[in-house]
């Protein structure tokens, strides 16, 4: 990359970086860190805060608040960086010009001297019918508030429920896709739904868990086979080796044959680039951004790239590109951060190399599968391993996240709905192909192209905003 201090006008450089999650997040951090003041960071994102994903399923189980896994990005970075809400909708690669609508429906837009793409990724939609309009994904606070919220809502209804066969399938819970979310999910879920039954007199909830593949397929055998067993020793009904065919509005129907009868239907069959990165005409392999060891975009050294948007040669295993996981996306925004802060005078570059240092997976209540530096561990070992990973990973919150822990071990969980967020507000296919949406994350968020920016239209050539300029 080649160097440049700073911009002919005097003023600080400034970068952009797409994305506030795992990588658009530690991209900030470490160029701020490197850089304070001498440089402008722009984060556009639809969010102002930093969501820490893998303790979502313990917030649709009512365990933790939203706000706690929720970091403000205004607390949590340097006062240099700054917060740009919206989507980006206009990027031109050769004029260094990027446009974004922010949630009111102006067009704002800004030059760049760096650019950081770390858009993340949004539902993987397969051509099932009937997935987008019966099932709930699992990306973002609105479906984990929305998922707790229908789970009090089909026990309560399952309480007053004289056909048994309809109280049976309130009480059924299907969720497909056994990778990471979907195992916890049906974990944590699981767990929260059958104290709720128990305390209403009802039956113990029946949960299913659909997969193509075995349980956390491609992670180490310990933590899959740990996850299989306790699931199916609480009683979990895990369907491996087996699809969903169609699901709808009363059930879900397998490629077996079997039919489930239900009116929770969970889709987590994984994720996918944002479809952002289809639209630069750009290399890409399988959706994501080809960049070099550097994380640098090649035509444009000026670009990088980085996180489930990135495919970054993976050092360990040559001919690869890395996983789409989050200790990938924070060490490689972190990389990103300090490879732009070199490009702009302040240290070198390096590649991104990265060592497994092992993971976790939260089974609910003290049972936890974790391998942390090739160590294995269970049940309450692997619990407390899987906690302490996770308060040092946070970048906030800690304190408040601890204190909700301790309380769920004292206290019964609260079961008041909030009715916060309906159904309409979450939709699955937000993130289908045949509606492309740069959702940077965000389950529901608008697409240039899309309607609702169509009806921006006008508004978008008449309110502009140049940003910092």
């Amino acid at each position: 990359m080649t160097q440049d201090t700073t911009p002919s006008t005097g003023r600080p450089p400034k970068v952009v970086i797409v994305g506030s999650g795992f990588a658009g997040f530690k991209a900030a951090r470490s160029l701020s860190r490197r850089m304070g003041d001498a440089v402008d960071i722009v984060v556009v994102s639809p969010t102002n805060y930093f969501l820490y994903l893998p303790l979502l399923p313990e917030v649709a189980a009512g365990i933790l608040e939203p706000r706690r896994i929720s970091v403000a990005l205004r607390g949590a970075l340097p006062a240099c960086v700054r917060h740009a809400p919206g989507e980006v909708d206009e990027l031109d690669l050769d004029e260094r010009r990027i446009g974004w609508l922010d949630p009111e429906g102006v067009h704002h837009e800004t030059t760049y001297d760096r650019l950081v793409l770390a858009a993340g990724s949004v539902h993987k939609v397969l051509p099932v019918p009937g997935v987008t309009e019966y099932a709930q994904g699992f990306r973002g606070v609105p479906e984990a508030l929305y998922l707790r919220d229908h789970l009090i809502r089909q026990v309560e209804l399952a309480a007053m429920c004289e056909d048994p066969e309809e109280r049976a399938a309130r009480l059924t819970c299907v969720v497909v896709g056994a990778g990471y979310t979907g195992t916890e999910v049906a974990a944590q879920g699981q767990l929260f739904m059958k104290e709720l039954a128990r305390s209403r007199g009802l039956e113990e909830p029946r949960w299913v868990l659909v997969s193509r593949g075995e349980v956390l397929a491609g992670l180490d055998e310990h933590l899959a086979k740990t996850a299989d067993r306790v699931l199916r020793e609480r009683g979990v009904d895990v369907r491996t080796n087996e699809q969903m065919d169609e699901a709808t509005g009363d059930g879900v129907r397998l490629k077996s044959g079997d039919t489930i009868p239900t009116r929770t239907l969970l889709w987590c069959v994984g994720v996918r680039p944002d479809p952002l990165i289809d639209d630069l005409g750009l290399e890409v392999d399988q959706g994501r951004l080809v960049v070099d060891s550097r994380l640098r975009v090649p035509g444009h050294p000026e670009v990088l790239a980085c996180g489930d948007a990135a495919a970054v040669p993976d050092q360990a295993l040559p001919g690869e590109y890395t996983a789409m996981t989050a200790q990938h996306a924070e060490r490689q925004g972190a990389l990103a951060g300090r490879n732009v802060a070199a490009s702009l005078g302040h240290g070198r570059e390096k590649a991104y190399k990265h060592r497994d240092l092992g993971f976790v997976v939260d089974l609910g209540g003290f049972q936890a599968a974790a391998n942390p530096l090739g160590v294995k561990l269970t049940g309450k070992p692997a619990h407390v391993v899987a906690r302490g990973y996770h308060l040092m990973s946070m970048p906030g919150n800690r304190i408040r996240t601890a204190v909700d822990w301790t309380l769920d071990a004292l206290l019964p969980r609260q079961t008041a709905q909030l009715g916060l967020v309906r159904s309409p507000a979450v939709p699955l296919d937000s993130a289908s192909p045949e509606v492309p949406q740069h959702g940077l994350g965000f389950p529901h968020a608008a697409a240039p192209g899309s309607r609702r920016n169509e009806q921006h239209g006008e508004q978008r050539q008449e309110q502009r905003s140049e940003v910092g300029e």
